[in-house]
């Protein structure tokens, strides 16, 4: 007689209260069912720990609710509608939301042959491994450090993006490995930004600090093996408003979901080296900021570009159309560079070069570091947003400014202060106006009379979908052009810019951070954009105290109201290791992911 095994890893995974076991399995005495579906897969597709599946056991279920009640008596308890779509993509119902190493309490009504139905079951979870760490925290996870929740935000969940940081660099290069004497590349200049290259974190925490998922890193990251297709850096997340989130990683795009999911693709031949952005746009295509290979620069070197390209690639991987602002954007302005703080120009953090000016030559090194060349760090792209009213994308240059470009690849303005332009792109710098339409009168390098300030060194700009206006995340290195007398005096801002194309004015609308000084300042990565539900700017400064000795890098998530800029949420997640950032942060829309 052949006799059926069942693995002790399939035993662990399951919630044996939901179990039927095979009858011949000798030995095993299955427990009473509690509910009348099937059983409850925990980590369904080995990549996310913290989610289960309740298998559907052949039955047709409707109008799903799913509950994952909190742990103790501060615990937030986490509820979600499930939709047809949702339910047939995975023959079961999805349990987001759990808590590691615990046997979480799960609520799931539903509907089952005309009669409402109420369940209750146990799922135990394990614990979450971190494989990167090298023993300078005690901790499997960031700590949370909750500072304010106001009422009617207590069920807000926020994903987290960051990584294991880790200073040294990667072991991979495209070529040209850095000299460890004068500073430059040997071998081909080609280079590019392979580099930028760390272990994953990524996790949903809630307003009580605790961990609600987790995104095992062996999902999308390698650091052992020289596998270009597991390096770089995992980010650029948008929830797709169709159950997924985009990211970008290295030499590959793609989604991914809740329940572990990764549906990825190689960038197309000739381009290499996407990060930071992925954003869809309406007709489903997704704009992916990424770099050209073996490019002819202006010197007639071969090189590899520094985020540089935007990509519009359809469902299929294929090129649909591709800016080359490189080209677009030539002659480069180097007034913003050399002001900048050479200890951290953006993931390339040097500390020991903090509060330190740059010289931009035109014959620096290539490769991933601040210049003003096709092949140099001259654009840092760190933002693609789509505006549909006339096809164009509105991009944040790290080391430019903001600009919209459009489908013919025309620069159609500028938001960033006059110095350095040529004549033919200060035609189109966009002019300050006050609430009254009134010019404001601004120096060269930005400062300006009145109400209003230009962004520097700034990241995400993004639309506000209720006005149409401009938010930016202001980080603030190099304003005016210039490093300030003493570090302390830098601050960020969340502003919003209301641009009015025809005319060519912008009138900054609202901000919020600057009075709140060094101490929410962020060099570098962090968010902003507006949330209508609760009439909230939602911003991450994913940079403060990076240069604190000390102290942990401190990833601020805040939801600050829009009427009063009374601070209605604010968490501290603090980095594992000094001098470590975090990259986003996001509000989770669980009837997006989980409601069709």
């Amino acid at each position: 007689m052949k006799k059926t095994l069942l693995s002790s890893a399939i035993v662990a995974g399951l919630t044996l209260a939901s179990i039927a076991l095979p009858a011949q399995a000798a030995g095993f005495k299955p427990a009473p069912a509690v509910g009348q579906l099937g059983a409850i897969l925990v980590n369904p597709y080995g990549n996310s720990p913290l989610t289960a599946i309740l298998d559907l056991g052949s039955k047709r279920p409707t109008n799903v609710t799913v509950t994952v009640h909190g742990k103790g008596k501060n615990g937030v308890d986490i509820s979600y509608p499930v939709g047809q779509q949702t339910i047939n993509s995975h023959d079961g119902i999805p349990l987001f939301g759990l808590y590691a190493s615990h046997n979480n309490a799960v609520t799931i009504d539903y509907v089952l042959d005309g009669k409402k139905i109420s369940e209750q079951h146990k799922v135990l979870t394990s614990s979450i491994n971190n494989r990167y760490m090298d023993n300078r925290s005690i901790s499997e996870m960031q700590v949370a450090d909750v500072k304010t929740v106001a009422k009617g935000f207590e069920e807000r969940l926020y994903l987290v993006n960051t990584h294991t940081y880790n200073q040294q660099g990667s072991d991979l290069h495209w070529s040209g490995q850095k000299a460890k004497d004068a500073g430059i590349f040997e071998g081909s200049p080609a280079t590019g930004s392979m580099p930028f290259d760390n272990a994953p974190m990524t996790y949903v925490v809630d307003t009580n600090g605790d961990v609600r998922w987790w995104l095992n890193q062996d999902a999308t990251y390698d650091g052992t093996a020289l596998d270009v297709e597991k390096r770089g850096y995992f980010m650029g997340f948008h929830d797709n408003g169709n159950g997924k989130y985009t990211f970008v990683q290295g030499q590959r795009w793609g989604t991914f979901d809740l329940l572990g999911r990764i549906d990825d693709q190689r960038l197309p031949r000739g381009y290499i080296d996407a990060s930071h952005e992925a954003n869809v746009m309406p007709n489903g295509h997704t704009l992916v900021r990424a770099a050209k290979a073996n490019y002819v620069n202006a010197e007639g070197n071969i090189v590899h570009t520094v985020r540089d390209h935007i990509l519009e690639l359809d469902k299929d991987g294929n090129l649909a159309d591709v800016w080359n602002l490189a080209e677009i954007m030539d002659p480069y302005r180097d007034a913003l560079l050399e002001a900048l703080d050479m200890g951290a120009v953006c993931l390339n953090v040097d500390i020991d070069h903090q509060g330190e000016t740059g010289v931009m030559e035109i014959n620096a090194p290539y490769g991933d570091i601040p210049g003003i060349g096709a092949g140099r760090n001259w654009a840092h792209i760190n933002s693609v947003e789509y505006d549909p009213k006339d096809d164009s994308i509105i991009l944040s240059f790290r080391h430019q400014g903001v600009a919209k470009v459009t489908r013919d690849k025309e620069v159609k303005w500028i938001l960033a202060p006059a110095e350095g332009w040529n004549t033919e792109l200060s035609a189109k710098l966009l002019k300050p106006v006050d609430a009254k339409g009134k010019a404001i009168e601004c120096s060269e390098k930005g400062v300006c009379e009145g109400d209003f300030d230009f962004s520097y060194t700034q990241h995400t700009a993004w639309l506000n979908n209720t006005t149409g206006n401009l938010t930016v995340f202001d980080n603030g290195d190099g304003r005016g052009h210039e490093q300030p007398a003493m570090p302390t005096m830098k601050y960020s801002r969340f502003v919003e810019y209301k641009i009015d194309e025809d005319n060519m004015t912008v009138e900054q609308t609202w901000e919020y951070g600057k009075e709140r000084g060094y101490d929410w300042y962020s060099p570098i990565t962090s968010n902003v954009e507006y949330f209508e539900d609760k009439n909230t700017m939602f911003g991450f400064g994913g940079s403060i105290h990076l240069y604190s000795p000390g102290q942990p890098t401190v990833g601020k998530i805040n939801e600050i109201d829009y009427d009063t800029k009374k601070v209605m949420v604010e968490i501290d997640m603090l980095s594992d290791k000094h001098n470590s950032p975090h990259y986003r942060a996001s509000i989770v829309n669980l009837t997006s992911q989980f409601g069709k």
